[in-house]
């Protein structure tokens, strides 16, 4: 699992004696240290000297530091500078507001702003529906959180949050054309995030919350809803189980089965397990078993908690009792939102043939796809650098782009079913198999297939 990754790509700006070799010297270097080579550029040039920037990736900072000093050791070379392209594209953030509207003179302000903006605050006074004609609500979407499940991260609190906040920000925009902001509030109650989120509410078209710790980003969610007239959409939930359900589609499209028919192992029970079995059962899945830390969710135990007890009442019908690994002997599916290395190879020996693996825990999965890939027929997990990734950012950016064209509040299971099938559609028969069984995130029909098809389920209602 130790790869290079462009999460940890680094550019050395190196001085070196003027040679022939030079550059092909330090290139060799830099690969003999294990990390890969995305760029070498020539930035300066002198009779006896060379400065040389060497963009690469490698498997973390501590890899960084090995590269550099493996430069170092290099006669007459010397490594003047070591910079982070992550932080660099971060630096000042990653978003900017931009006017839509040219203001050039006083003819232009008098009617951006005052005096002639009085009348249209007038005319949404008089019909507040005109707001979300005539202000940013109609393509502006909230992404909030509290920082309490950042990632892989944890509880890492608002202001740690923000970068990932931003990046979906930019996501919207650019796969959708939705215009989006990072909402990081400094609370982690309940009832106070439901009232600020209320309180912002008239600025926006929708909300899209993220990375808030279960259970409470269920109560939230479920207040929202309930008390918003604008979509409320929890993308670790939703996102994850549409994306999910698309990939599922096909995989077992590549091994001749049916969801019906088939045996599947959820491992984790927070927001993403929780509304993956809930959109597998729309889809049809009979025979799912949840797993938490303690094992399968069952009805010989009681739940102190409403979505345990929903699961134990609606899923495991032959009531199986034991861990997870006892649970994946025979099963034809396993999928993980938990945690890394949760399974071994002793265990995804057990499954059944023909098996599906998805192994979607971020950065680290739940199996090492290398030995998850030994018995199973289809592999996906959540990382760039295999194939198969199951990742949200096929279904988000769709999904609220088609509600907002829709102009709907309330988002129900057949949007996310539509939209699953639009996402899984968009890999033709012609295309399909055991390592493809999910569109790339640069695919440029999805977010416009994804939004008509939950524009039409939203016009079906």
């Amino acid at each position: 699992m130790a790869t290079p990754s462009p999460g940890y790509s680094i550019t050395l700006r190196v001085e070196t004696p003027a040679s022939f070799t030079a550059t092909s010297e330090l290139a060799a270097a830099v690969a003999a240290a294990g990390a890969a080579i995305t760029a070498l550029d020539v930035t300066e040039s002198h009779h006896d000297s060379m400065v040389v920037d060497i963009s690469c990736n490698t498997v973390d900072a501590a890899h960084g530091e090995r590269v550099s000093a493996a430069l170092d050791e290099l006669d007459g070379v010397q490594v003047r500078k070591v910079s982070d392209r992550t932080f660099l594209m971060h630096l000042g953030g990653k978003l900017e507001v931009v006017p839509k509207v040219p203001l050039r003179n006083r003819d232009d302000l008098s009617r951006a702003y005052t005096p002639g903006v009085a009348r249209v605050c007038m005319a949404i006074a008089e019909n507040p529906d005109d707001a979300r004609r005539l202000t940013v609500k109609r393509n502006t979407i909230a992404v909030v959180t509290d920082g309490s499940a950042v990632l892989g991260l944890g509880n890492i609190g608002p202001a740690a949050a923000l970068p990932v906040m931003e990046g979906k920000a930019a996501l919207f925009k650019q796969f959708a054309d939705v215009d989006a902001w990072p909402v990081c509030l400094d609370t982690q109650d309940t009832e106070e995030i439901i009232k600020i989120v209320k309180a912002l509410a008239p600025v926006y078209g929708g909300v899209n919350l993220e990375d808030i710790a279960a259970p409470r980003c269920f109560e939230i969610e479920q207040r929202l809803r309930d008390e918003l007239d604008i979509p409320v959409f929890h993308d670790d939930q939703h996102g994850t189980a549409i994306v999910t359900l698309a990939a599922l589609q096909n995989a077992l499209k590549v091994v001749h089965k049916k969801i019906e028919d088939v045996k599947i192992v959820v491992a984790g029970v927070g927001a993403a397990g929780n509304a993956i079995i809930q959109l597998l059962k729309a889809q049809g899945a009979l025979n799912i078993i949840a797993c938490g830390r303690n094992g399968a969710i069952s009805r010989t135990e009681t739940y102190t908690d409403a979505h345990r007890t929903w699961l134990a009442e609606n899923t495991n019908p032959d009531n199986f009792t034991g861990t997870l690994h006892d649970a994946v002997a025979g099963a034809d599916v396993f999928i993980g939102v938990s945690g890394p290395n949760v399974l071994g190879e002793e265990q995804v020996a057990t499954m059944a043939d023909d098996a599906i693996i998805f192994a979607m825990a971020n950065p680290d999965p739940e199996v090492d796809p290398a030995i998850a890939a030994k018995y199973a027929a289809v592999v996906a997990t959540g990382r760039s650098d295999f194939p198969n990734q199951i990742n949200n950012v096929l279904a988000f950016p769709g999904f609220f782009r088609g509600l907002l064209d829709a102009g709907v509040a309330d988002i129900t299971p057949e949007m996310l079913v539509a939209a699953a099938h639009a996402i899984a559609d968009r890999v033709s028969g012609e295309e399909l198999n055991a390592s493809f069984i999910i569109p790339s995130v640069f695919d440029p029909h999805v977010a416009s297939d994804v939004a008509a098809a939950v524009a039409s389920a939203a016009a079906a209602k």
